[in-house]
């Protein structure tokens, strides 16, 4: 009897969005079958005093005391637009991202748009927003470079007027130094204000060029999520981290934040993790917690400690009470009731397309395929069982040909980089 009681409060509390973490903390679910949230594929997320604002393909609503908000009944221009990041600045102003009206600003009463900056930059797919210690506001633009704003005067940096690896921008950090750390589909560039300094696969530990994230710690390490597991750089040294040598729950890394207490949290493309920068790890997947399964697109931490995961397609789930198990002595050793009926069902979430507007078209007889995209562009890239990236095609555009004669045959991962984020497609070459 006993048993069943507490079966049916867990069933309780899971139907109302609400759980208790199977290592420590409290998760908490919001999608659109269980609240007001404005949709479930969640592109970003910002925290502040007032509570937490999330950008989806939908618009932007913010969650604050329990109630949520839609803020497409106070600008039409959020309607159905979709919100690539946001930025709480330090004055409180939240600086809005989006994909056709470029920057806009909201400081809890007044709306401000950049009109006219945003046609003359090309200002579309607003990818990131960061401020460096003057104030100036660096953002960066997915196909368009990045664009600098002092309060004044707007400056735009692109691969044809400076040392930008390309306009393919995907992330922004401001280190200590005020340089500024641009992660793009072909490497990093640091920028101090005067010269331009590349990272890439070539000339560094990048363990892949295509970086979606950049964060810097406390000592000012840079920590760089790229398709391929992450990795650190301290100025000389270079460490990486992936799913063979750590309990990485994914090699996509999409986002990475730091909490107060200097822990990095990741978002991949099967899970989360929590990771103290040396030895200890705690990994969140829909097998030991709410987290929801699949692509976990971005992670954000507010001040008193919640972490906020936002998924691809199924909703916001927010952690809250945690704090990291202390370290134990022993290896980590799989529960031995794991069937391998469950096995295949973990290697099947990861091998799902992750989005039905990309499709790969085969034209095998003639040595080519094809792939149907909704985004004007994107980067692709062909990844083969051992995870070794074969080919790599810059600037796609929706129906190009990709040659495939000089390929081995085999299975792929084919990797769909749009301004909107990384869609894996599995594609067996025969």
């Amino acid at each position: 009897m006993k048993k069943r009681i507490i079966t049916t409060t867990m069933l309780l509390m899971a139907l109302c969005g609400v759980a208790e973490a199977q290592n420590n903390g409290t998760w908490t679910l919001y999608n659109t079958k269980n609240s007001e949230i404005g949709g479930n594929n969640i592109s970003t997320i910002a925290t502040d005093n007032r509570g937490v604002w999330v950008g989806t393909y939908q618009g932007l609503c913010r969650l604050n005391n329990d109630t949520w908000q839609d803020y497409a009944q106070f600008n039409e221009k959020l309607k159905n637009q979709s919100v690539n990041c946001l930025m709480v600045d330090k004055r409180g102003v939240v600086w809005i991202g989006t994909d056709d009206y470029g920057v806009i600003e909201f400081d809890g009463t007044h709306w401000t748009e950049y009109n006219t900056e945003t046609k003359r930059l090309k200002m579309k797919f607003v990818k990131e927003i960061t401020q460096d210690k003057d104030g100036t506001f660096w953002i960066g633009v997915t196909l368009g470079g990045v664009i600098s704003f002092d309060g004044r005067t707007w400056e735009k940096y692109t691969p044809e007027d400076c040392g930008l690896l390309s306009d393919f921008v995907l992330d922004l950090a401001v280190d200590r130094a005020s340089r500024k750390w641009i992660t793009t589909n072909a490497g990093v560039s640091v920028y101090n204000d005067r010269r331009w300094v590349s990272y890439t696969v070539d000339n560094s530990g990048l363990p892949d060029n295509i970086v979606p994230a950049v964060a810097i710690d406390k000592n000012n390490v840079k920590w760089f999520g790229t398709l391929n597991g992450l990795c650190s750089f301290d100025g000389e040294e270079w460490k990486v981290w992936n799913t063979s040598n750590s309990p990485l729950p994914g090699n996509q890394i999409n986002d990475i934040v730091f909490d107060n207490e200097g822990m990095l949290w990741l978002a991949t493309n099967n899970g989360a993790a929590v990771f103290d920068g040396v030895d200890r790890w705690e990994v969140f997947t829909s097998r030991n917690s709410m987290l929801p399964s699949g692509n976990i697109f971005k992670v954000a931490v507010n001040r008193k400690g919640d972490v906020w995961f936002g998924s691809d397609s199924k909703g916001l789930a927010c952690l809250s009470g945690f704090s990291m198990p202390v370290p134990v002595v022993q290896s980590e050793v799989a529960p031995e009731n794991q069937t391998k009926q469950e096995e295949k069902e973990e290697m099947q979430t990861i091998q799902t397309p992750q989005d039905e507007h990309v499709r790969i078209v085969p034209h095998l007889s003639e040595g080519y395929i094809t792939i149907s995209l909704e985004s004007p562009t994107a980067t692709i890239t062909f990844t083969n069982k051992a995870g070794k990236v074969v080919k790599t095609v810059t600037n796609y555009r929706n129906g190009q040909k990709i040659n495939i004669n000089k390929m081995p045959k085999g299975m792929y991962t084919v990797g769909v980089l749009t301004p909107r984020g990384v869609k894996n497609i599995k594609f067996n070459l025969k």
